[in-house]
């Protein structure tokens, strides 16, 4: 039996820009053992979409295999984007108008590097990893010490010092 991997992510943010966090849990079947990993993060200013896009970045980070990769996510942001090719028209106009480019470019170099299948899954729904994923992604984004997502704010800076959302 050849090693099978699962990434199971969610993202979240409250606020939408505002706080928020990913949950990523893997499992890795080889031979007859199953090994499980699992990782969370949280952010100070970010959106859902790329607390999702970080989550299935960061997993493919995590492992150590370019094969027989399933990625579980409930974004359909991220589905469409790949079962609809859209990420490749993207990439050939340079991104040009698309949010979250940075993310973008660096999901489409693991995407093709790896050997991988993107499933949807429906949020909120009877699968309990997805869940759990929700769980630490929202854990995440209550965290004291939130990491800086310095891309976003960089290109938000005017809107946040419009609002007076200074931070320090």
């Amino acid at each position: 039996m050849n090693k099978k991997i699962h990434i199971y992510t969610d993202g979240s943010s409250k606020g939408n820009p505002g706080p928020g966090g990913y949950g990523i849990f893997i499992e890795t079947f080889f031979k007859n053992l199953y090994y499980r990993k699992i990782f969370y993060e949280g952010y100070r200013y970010t959106t859902n979409n790329r607390m999702e896009l970080l989550a299935v970045i960061t997993g493919l980070k995590k492992i150590n295999t370019k094969y027989n990769v399933t990625v579980f996510t409930d974004s359909k942001y991220i589905v469409n984007a790949v079962e609809e090719k859209w990420i490749y028209k993207w990439n050939n106009n340079n991104f040009l108008n698309k949010k979250n480019v940075d993310l973008w470019k660096e999901f489409l170099k693991l995407f093709l590097s790896n050997s991988m299948i993107i499933h949807w899954v429906k949020s909120h729904d009877d699968n309990y990893i997805n869940n759990y994923c929700d769980q630490l992604s929202v854990k995440a984004s209550k965290k004291k010490k939130l990491k800086v997502d310095y891309i976003y704010e960089k290109t938000c800076r005017k809107k946040i010092f419009n609002e007076k959302k200074i931070f320090v």
